[in-house]
């Protein structure tokens, strides 16, 4: 077969030997050996093809379905200008630790640099945000190049996964293809190399190592203190996470975790909220907080570890991104390695201490509970995640939605996982990492996005008649803009003229009549009780729940819920 072809079937063969199932391809021609070799593995039931026109949008659905599976997924572009367009996908994916394989077709050496089409310098573009970059070899001569090609492969998947250094540091990679022309398939050449059809039985060609469980190495166990808090914020996976909360457990330690998969009886309800209550928390400090992964949500938990006095210790999931170990305050007195949180022995019951912060968690929530229909963020997020069925994940968009959850809902349920892109927690790609989750699961999916974050993927929304199609429910909180910034000292009421156009920037899009555009069903719910029925039903292919909210009543809401809490504790703040 001619050269082009056969480094891209090679290639293709190869990744699906290590695993890779699923492959997003956007349309063009230098990208064309790929395309074709996507298309007849797919035929073949080997892996499973996405088409989509948007780069962008491909790449966020590529990360959604590899975020919870943990399994590398892969994008393929044609070069220039939609190589580039992966760009913010690969940020998330490198802060959040997922396996994404961006392989991105390029002219030939020899056609760049002379004002050649659609050519630019690709090999290195994405800098050191991804795990690994290789520019292979132009296929010239597949007898001899075929080994290489596979073996590439390997080092792209093992470097994805983490299959070297543990899941933390799992990530994006970068494989840049150039192909001569032709790029069409051609006449099949006779006795081929052996590497060019692979190892028999369908065995890799070169065979990884699975990556290390989460408390693989060595590491002297973090030592037991009883006025010790922990922080959980993101994490990798859900086993970091669930490693995380038992070693609280196993303290006998109370928690301030983010919205995530896995729950705990010391998980504060409403904890980001408790700080809120200076004054009690002044009265009641530990000696130790224990942060584990980055905190992302709000400013009172680097508040809290500002402290005078107070010892900081940060446990890290190995490489994340490039920040090392999170300490935005650099307050901290010590890091760990994930490891630190092994467990040995008896575990202790809830410290007297931890029995004084999950009373007061009690209180908070009896203050905080809900009392009538009234519709705002936190009560969208509340219903949502009391309708979802069991099994179900929810996904929840960038910016207020994420705090919604965890203002809106006391403790999350056992049976629903809870999933966020809190990698750099851009509001961009959401919808298409909602539609990659939602594809990537069996179960039943919710999304819950504001109305910006839904439409600044709205292309997350073209699906083509014959592509795979996800059971998704996407539920846009429509404030018609950006309303948490009024909760911030943007929207101090001095500052009130500039605001709208500044920051909360209204777009007055019909939700609805987009949504048809895109032969998308969607409907408006008007109550809790709506939102719950429409939510609770079984979806078939993706449809839209708008719910229409007060936006400029955000402010005022958040400065009641934290006057609440002070209350509850003492009254003062």
């Amino acid at each position: 077969m001619n050269p082009s072809t056969a480094g891209a079937r090679v290639l293709l063969d190869e990744l699906v030997r290590l695993g890779v199932r699923e492959l997003v391809l956007c349309p063009g021609s230098r990208s064309a050996p790929l395309a074709y070799a996507a298309h007849d593995l797919d035929a073949a039931g080997r892996l499973r093809l996405h088409v989509r026109v948007d780069e962008r949008s491909a790449a966020f659905l590529a990360l959604g379905l590899a975020k919870t599976s943990r399994r590398p997924a892969a994008v393929v572009t044609t070069s220039g200008t939609a190589v580039a367009n992966l760009h913010p996908a690969v940020l998330e994916a490198h802060h959040g630790a997922v396996p994404l394989l961006l392989l991105t077709a390029d002219r030939p050496p020899e056609l760049r640099g002379v004002g050649a089409n659609q050519a630019t310098v690709q090999p290195g573009v994405f800098g050191d945000t991804v795990r690994l970059a290789l520019e292979l070899e132009t296929p010239a001569d597949p007898d001899r190049q075929a080994p290489a090609w596979r073996t590439a492969a390997a080092r792209a998947v093992a470097a994805a996964t983490g299959a070297l250094g543990g899941a933390g540091t799992a990530g994006p990679v970068h494989l840049d293809l150039p192909y001569r022309d032709p790029l069409a398939p051609g006449a099949l050449a006779v006795d081929p190399h052996p590497a060019l059809a692979g190892r028999p039985d369908d065995a890799p060609w070169v065979t990884l190592p699975a990556p290390p469980a989460v408390l693989d190495g060595a590491a002297a166990p973090l030592a037991h203190d009883p006025r010790t808090l922990v922080v959980v914020g993101e994490l990798p996976t859900a086993e970091h996470r669930a490693a995380a909360l038992a070693w609280a457990d196993h303290h006998g330690a109370h928690v301030i975790a983010e919205p995530g998969p896995g729950t705990s009886r010391l998980v504060l309800p409403h904890g980001d909220l408790l700080l809120a209550a200076t004054d009690w928390v002044g009265e009641h400090l530990p000696s130790r907080v224990v942060v584990v992964g980055r905190p992302t949500l709000g400013r009172a938990v680097p508040a809290l570890t500002r402290t005078p006095g107070l010892r900081v210790e940060v446990v890290t999931s190995g490489e994340p991104g490039a920040d090392g170990w999170a300490d935005a305050a650099h307050t901290a007195a010590a890091v760990h390695p994930f490891a630190a949180l092994r467990t040995d022995g008896e575990g202790q019951a809830p410290t007297p201490f931890a029995r004084e912060w999950l009373a007061a968690g009690e209180a908070v929530a009896a203050a905080l509970a809900p009392t009538g229909d009234h519709l705002d963020g936190p009560a969208v997020a509340r219903a949502a995640h009391e309708a979802v069925p069991d099994g179900a994940a929810l996904f929840l968009g960038s910016s207020s939605v994420a705090r919604d959850l965890g203002h809106g809902v006391a403790r999350v349920r056992d049976a629903v996982e809870v999933v966020t892109s809190r990698g750099l927690a851009g509001i961009d790609g959401c919808v298409s990492t909602a539609v990659g989750l939602a594809l990537s699961r069996s179960g039943p999916t919710v999304a819950v996005l504001g109305d910006l974050t839904f439409l600044h993927d709205a292309n997350g929304l073209l699906v083509g008649p014959d592509e795979p199609r996800p059971d998704l429910t996407i539920v846009v909180v429509d404030d018609d803009g950006g309303s948490i910034f009024t909760t911030l000292e943007y929207g101090a009421d001095e500052l009130a003229g500039p605001m709208r156009r500044l920051f909360t920037t209204p777009t007055g899009t019909d939700i609805e009549v987009l949504c048809a555009a895109h032969g998308v069903p969607a409907t408006t719910a008007t109550s809790a009780e709506q939102l719950s029925a429409l939510v609770a039903r079984p979806s078939e292919g993706i449809r839209v729940v708008r719910v229409p909210v007060d936006g400029a009543a955000r402010r005022e809401a958040g400065r009641l819920a934290r006057e609440t809490v002070v209350a509850a504790l003492g009254g003062r703040d």
